[in-house]
């Protein structure tokens, strides 16, 4: 059994009579340098974790195996901590978690806010614009910083995408003898350089921005042409279904739009997009880090690249279905109810797709979206390029 103490700012003075226990029976503790002087000193080993700790972290726990480990950790250590890694690595029975309040919770408690009301999001170990996608007009949002720059990187964020408005405060050292609270305009963030690196950064968002509903403007992507428009978008992604922690392979990405906004729609959501056109695949990743998901995985050309992805709960074939192996690779990668849509524009791709349906069932059809355009001194319907769509789930029973 390993103990998991979460310690906060407070220190020693903050845990409860159990975690100080844990503390001093253990032969070992482990923590960061700032964790482990946060306790007194007991006859224990103390080790410190390395940089990078992940990949060292089963060999030290097995070097000492058979002694009485303790484990610091900040705040609680099952909210973004190192719990969740040790209870996925080794069993939630072989580890006791002793929490302490967690840095939301404070925050939250300072500011009057109700906690199942905020999003949460960590930039520990991300890029800023992991955070655009939480960004919505009058939600409370609590964001975990990286270290004493994120509030001025925040700043310039909101203010880049017109959101200077919004209400910014930034929590520092909650619950330790050195905490302090400060509200300043958006503007004043941009240049502050005296923020302990131990803080939380909370907005309440005021202006215009982008929903998590698929089908976004289709001026908000980049590209040579290579999109699904926005009203086959909203039908595709409404296909697809994704659902919490789900990932989808996005096969001919082009733009990379159905991938980006299935993990729009939920952050656990994750995304691989194949593309064989490198300039398209720098593409996506330009749009995927504008629309707030730069962890969008880009790989090359199928079939080759599929080999050794990790397995898809859907697939989405938007090009390439006529390339020799796609179709086949993409369906047998899918587990037993896994869903593939395929979207066609040719009538060689739509012949494939019939093909598939009268194989496998599901559900064929076409797509047409007219949009009213300007005619003379009238307004006269153009009409896009119809789409034939085949949806499908693996364990649908078979037509042919």
């Amino acid at each position: 059994m390993i103990d998991v103490v979460g310690v906060g700012a407070d220190g020693w003075a903050g845990l409860s009579p159990t975690s100080r226990d844990a503390v001093e029976s253990a032969d070992v503790l482990f923590g960061s340098e700032r964790q482990l002087d946060a306790v007194p000193g007991t006859a224990a080993r103390r080790i410190a974790w390395p940089t990078p700790m992940l990949p060292a972290l089963t060999g030290l726990l097995d070097e000492h195996a058979g002694t009485r480990r303790c484990v610091l950790a900040s705040g609680d250590p099952m909210f973004h901590g190192i719990g969740v890694t040790l209870t996925r690595l080794l069993g939630a029975d072989a580890v006791r978690v002793l929490p302490h309040p967690s840095s939301a919770s404070l925050a939250c408690a300072r500011l009057g806010w109700a906690l199942h009301d905020v999003e949460v999001v960590s930039l520990v170990n991300r890029p800023i614009e992991t955070v655009l996608p939480a960004l919505t007009h009058r939600r409370r949002v609590l964001v975990l910083a990286e270290n004493e720059s994120t509030a001025a990187e925040l700043a310039t964020l909101l203010l880049s995408r017109d959101l200077g408005s919004s209400a910014m405060s930034v929590l520092e050292q909650l619950g330790g003898p050195r905490e302090r609270v400060r509200a300043l305009p958006v503007t004043d963030w941009v240049h502050a350089r005296d923020v302990d690196s131990l803080n939380v950064v909370a907005l309440e968002v005021r202006g215009h921005t982008v929903s998590r509903a698929p089908g976004l403007d289709d001026a908000l992507y980049m590209g040579d042409g290579q999109l699904t428009k926005r009203e086959v978008r909203a039908l595709t992604l409404s296909a697809l279904a994704p659902s919490p922690g789900e990932r989808l392979w996005d096969v001919g990405g082009g733009s990379g739009s159905i991938a980006i906004e299935w993990m729009r729609t939920h952050p656990a959501c994750s995304a691989i997009a194949f593309e064989r056109v490198e300039s398209r695949s720098a593409t996506i990743r330009t749009n995927a880090v504008a629309l707030g998901v730069p962890s969008l995985v880009v790989r090359g050309a199928a079939p080759d690249s599929l080999s050794g992805a990790p397995e898809p709960d859907a697939v989405f074939v938007g090009g390439g279905a006529t390339q020799p192996g796609v179709m086949d690779a993409c369906w047998d990668a899918l587990p037993e109810g896994g869903r593939l849509v395929a979207n066609a524009v040719t009538a060689e791709s739509e012949s494939l797709l019939l093909q598939w349906y009268q194989r496998h069932g599901g559900l064929l059809r076409r797509l047409q979206v007219h949009r009213g355009e300007p005619l003379g001194g009238f307004t006269g319907w153009r009409p896009q390029m119809p789409v034939t769509q085949w949806s499908v789930a693996k364990n649908e029973k078979e037509t042919a």
